[in-house]
């Protein structure tokens, strides 16, 4: 969920409702962006699931989106992708969705088949969610309930909290992993990023954010400020809000938030912690190829960051590998969200964050 500062400030209504101030022990540069980085870090390369049934989700994300299923493949018998998921014998199917501006992969891991779903609680912990962006003449939370999307938000329409451009909904895919859909207008809509040409090439849905909820913000943040090289671009404490405790289906939420911004407009990397309901601690270690949400950032040294950041204590799956298009390696976070690193083998790959994000778009 985005709050556009700018806009917050226009809107009496808006203000009246959100209590915003800064989260404690983290410090903002209201400028700050990935341009400012330290490393060599270019952007989200892709937001992942691993799911159960790939079919039946692919089916409903290409229903809901239209987005363009540009690779499917299978993995087996393979050493390299054995010691990158740290698996003996890993087996998976694996299919890579085009959004206009990310990719989007879906992959089913054949140990995998046996685990039942769950469903993803809005104060998590984890990586909760991503959120999928459309205008508001034509809204994405009308396909995806249309593709069978469960709405978890209070109603049968997305939430207008202030009308400064945007309402939000979060939503569930068949197969428990939560969504976030903003339908955006006006200003906030030009502040998205969205270009018209996505439109004319058929796509009216577009993906905007890394969301990681975790019970301890300062701690979390403080380590991809670290990983990241640069400073969050805003925080804020939010509560006493009808309109959100409608969207999250939840009375009295209160909750702090931060931002990190992965582009100049499109991508964010958002982190919450709920206070109520609270954000318990994870207790579990999860693997790459767990059910849920992971995400891969994209670096032009993958060496150079994996020697970095194993030097700061980054806990490793495996050292990089090679497998595919792209050099790679997974780790975890403090709260065991898994991430990778990729590094496209061509720096000109239609798979890259250059593809994506050319410099009068992502700087």
């Amino acid at each position: 969920m985005y709050f556009n500062k700018h806009l917050i400030a226009r809107s009496s209504i808006l203000v009246s409702l959100v209590l915003t101030m800064p989260v404690h022990g983290i410090e903002v540069d209201k400028t700050a962006s990935i341009k400012d980085t330290n490393t060599t870090i270019i952007g989200i390369n892709h937001i992942a699931i691993s799911v159960k049934d790939l079919d039946k989700v692919l089916d409903f994300y290409t229903q809901a989106t239209g987005f363009e299923v540009i690779k499917r493949e299978t993995v087996k018998d393979s050493v390299v992708a054995d010691h990158l998921y740290g698996v003996k014998g890993v087996e998976y199917e694996t299919a890579t969705l085009k959004a206009p501006n990310m990719l989007f992969e879906l992959t089913e891991f054949k140990h995998n088949e046996a685990i039942e779903t769950t469903f993803m609680p809005a104060q998590g912990p984890g990586m909760t969610h991503t959120c999928f962006q459309s205008p508001q003449n034509n809204p994405g939370y009308n396909k995806f309930v249309a593709a069978g999307a469960k709405v978890l938000t209070r109603g049968d329409k997305p939430v207008d909290i202030g009308g400064y451009g945007v309402t939000y909904a979060y939503a569930y895919d068949p197969e428990g992993n939560m969504m976030e859909l903003e339908q955006l207008d006006g200003q906030l809509l030009a502040h998205s990023g969205y270009n018209q040409a996505w439109s004319d090439q058929g796509y009216d849905i577009w993906m905007s954010q890394v969301a990681l909820v975790t019970h301890d913000i300062d701690r979390l943040m403080g380590y991809y400020q670290q990983v990241l090289g640069f400073k969050p671009q805003r925080t804020g404490e939010y509560a006493n809000n009808a309109k959100l405790d409608k969207i999250a289906n939840f009375d009295g939420l209160a909750l702090q938030g931060g931002w990190f911004r992965m582009n100049q407009k499109s991508k964010m990397m958002e982190f919450w912690q709920y206070k109520n309901p609270k954000t318990q601690q994870n207790t579990t270690i999860r693997q790459p190829g767990d059910l849920g949400y992971s995400f891969s950032l994209e670096v032009t040294d993958i060496q150079k960051e994996y020697r970095r950041l194993k030097a700061l204590g980054v806990d490793f799956v495996s050292e990089p590998q090679l497998l595919g298009e792209f050099w790679q390696v997974f780790a975890r976070d403090p709260d065991s969200n898994v991430y990778s690193l990729r590094q496209a083998v061509n720096p000109a790959s239609t798979y890259s964050v250059h593809y994506f994000d050319p410099p009068d778009i992502g700087e």
